[in-house]
């Protein structure tokens, strides 16, 4: 087996392998690459040493049996037995259901995560998302501080779990997108600056340096990405990537390195003949992000639209601090413009970034390309105690939220448990095994709050188990109320999604909004669909339709079709759906 590694500024590099070690030799054709052939098979464990320095895991490692600190071990990927072949799932008319493998059972192993899949079939969403799985300290975390992007994180199942998860998503007809992060390293267990400049002092983000996409020595750490994207989507025949943040991916050479890889997995798509896609996390509302490379875009297939959120969570909930606070003025109208427009945030002025922000789409824009939805980790997950919207909001106005969610132009996301209302939170927690870096995280938290009104003794420690315990789902509640008519809902609303082709019409332009602030009503036409909401809590509503006839095709609460007024009757915090003829 041939050794490589990447360690351009060594003098000296030597493999260690089960114990032996054996010295490498500068790789001719390759500008600072070492290699060494071995004899060495699956399971085999192997590091590096650097100028006779301690031995360190592969930056490239396929997988860490021991954590981020370990040795490597080679990964046969041949050796694993797919029991169904991998057709691949398309994003256009996806419904998306984003999971974190820790947390979804409280096992938090993949294996479990998979026994619970026939949920999420029944349920009806086409694709599962899950948070990061590549190593990070500990066994506990969000997986956002992950090392070794090319392996996975072992007390969830390490790469032959990740694999029985994919496969049984396979075989009920789910597809799996994995979030991955490109835009830093955790703080913990990251060796790769040991072997080259990973990293950069150019650019700065909100975890300190940058990855370095433009720099000297960028051509192999931009290698390493690509790398790692196209065999987490290769050997473990994943349907698409989640890129996180991908705004702090600062990089100033004329072609982008989201450019890059879009281009490179819009070729494996071609050579498997699978519909592989890219979905950006950006604040940027750039519509550069998802454009087409021969147009000047970076060519991702879809981005999350986190403009749609927080007009929706301020009509819903009437918050108004930090970014919320561009839509609380007039939130039906925010949410309408959003609905029409994609984004809220289009050029126009933010009062939160004391700003203009964004662009148009443009005519003719996909609404397919654009993430809506109610709740995300990071939505919840940032609040100071985690909390969900079910911990505030009625189950009508939950239904309001799934309404306005699963039958908008844009791409449906939904956070696991959503779908019944869970009433489990879901907060920060990390598993730090250095005192010093726990300690920092859990201050740090505690500042962060402190300034914006929170006691510290309120405040969930991340280190402490229970935090990561109460964050799992509780299975039980799908089967008591409220939650079992919630969900019974979703599953209506999906079948909907799917059975009207309005709701999937990807025109952008093809949706209307009408609202009535004062009466506390919202209606959405979708051609000849309908979806009626009243935010409101006291007393029935007329709700005008815009036809004398209509048909309900789900109501949340009963509700009269209208009488040759147009108008229908609805209950306080309820949603209908409906069909309009003459």
């Amino acid at each position: 087996m041939l050794f490589e590694v990447w360690a351009p500024e060594a003098e000296r590099v030597v493999l260690t392998l089960e114990g032996g070690a054996r010295p490498m030799e500068r790789d001719p054709a390759r500008t600072g690459w070492w290699r060494v052939a071995a004899p060495a098979g699956h399971g085999s464990r192997y590091g590096f040493a650097l100028d006779d320095g301690p031995v360190l895991p592969d930056p490239r490692s396929p997988r860490q049996p021991d954590g981020p600190d370990g040795l490597s071990a080679v990964v046969d990927h041949t050796r694993f037995r797919w029991r169904r072949p991998w057709y691949g799932r398309p994003l256009p008319g996806a419904v998306l259901y984003e999971l974190h493998i820790g947390t979804y059972t409280p096992e938090g192993t993949f294996d479990a995560a998979a026994d619970r899949l026939g949920h999420l079939a029944e349920l009806g969403v086409t694709h599962v998302e899950l948070l990061p799985v590549c190593p990070f300290p500990g066994r506990h975390g969000w997986g956002y501080e992950g090392v070794s992007l090319w392996a996975v994180h072992e007390p969830y199942g390490g790469p032959d779990g990740l694999k029985r998860f994919v496969d049984r998503a396979h075989e009920l007809g789910l597809g799996v997108v994995l979030d991955v992060v490109h835009n830093h390293f955790g703080p913990a267990g990251n060796h790769a600056p040991a072997f080259g400049p990973y990293l950069t002092e150019t650019h700065r983000t909100p975890w300190g340096s940058a990855v370095n996409l433009d720099a000297p020595g960028s051509d192999e750490v931009r290698a390493f990405l690509l790398g790692s994207a196209l065999g987490m989507l290769r050997h473990y025949r994943l349907d698409g990537l989640r890129l996180d943040a991908v705004h702090a991916l600062h990089d100033t050479r004329a072609e982008h390195f989201l450019a890059e890889l879009s281009a490179a997995v819009d070729a494996l798509a071609a050579e498997t003949g699978r519909p592989l896609f890219l979905i950006g996390e950006s604040d940027l509302n750039d519509p550069r992000t998802t454009a087409a490379r021969t147009a000047g875009g970076h060519g991702l297939h879809a981005q999350w639209n986190d403009d749609f959120h927080h007009a929706l969570h301020t009509a819903l909930t009437g918050e108004s601090q930090g970014y919320y606070a561009d839509f609380a003025e007039d939130a039906p109208a925010a949410l309408a413009k959003t609905l029409t427009r994609g984004f809220f945030h289009d050029g126009s002025w933010s009062s939160f970034r004391g700003r203009s922000h964004g662009r148009p789409l443009g005519a003719g824009a996909a609404a397919h390309r654009l993430l809506a939805y109610a709740q995300t980790h990071d939505q919840i997950g940032n609040r100071a105690l985690g909390d969900r919207l079910s911990a505030r909001l009625s189950p009508g106005l939950l239904a309001c939220a799934a309404a306005l969610v699963l039958t908008s132009p844009f791409t449906p996301m939904l956070f696991m448990g959503e779908e019944w209302g869970a009433r489990t939170p879901w907060q920060f927690f990390t598993d730090h095994t250095d005192p010093e870096l726990a300690e920092a995280v859990r201050s740090g938290r505690r500042r962060e709050f402190a300034g914006h009104g929170w006691a510290e003794s309120d405040l969930p420690d991340p280190q402490d188990p229970a935090t990561r315990d109460r964050s799992c789902l509780d299975w039980s509640e799908p089967g008591r109320e409220p939650h079992a008519r919630l969900l019974a809902w979703h599953r209506e609303l999906i079948a909907l999604r799917r059975a009207r082709p309005e709701l999937t019409d990807p025109r952008l332009g093809g949706t209307g909004v009408e609202y009535d602030a004062r009466e506390g009503w919202l209606v959405v036409r979708r051609g000849g669909v309908r979806v009626a909401v009243v935010l409101s809590a006291e007393g029935e509503v007329k709700v005008p339709v815009g036809a004398p006839q209509a048909t309900v095709l789900a109501a949340w609460e009963p509700c009269g079709a209208p009488e040759g007024d147009g108008l229908v009757r609805l209950p306080p915090q309820s949603a209908a759906v409906l069909t309009v003829s003459g």
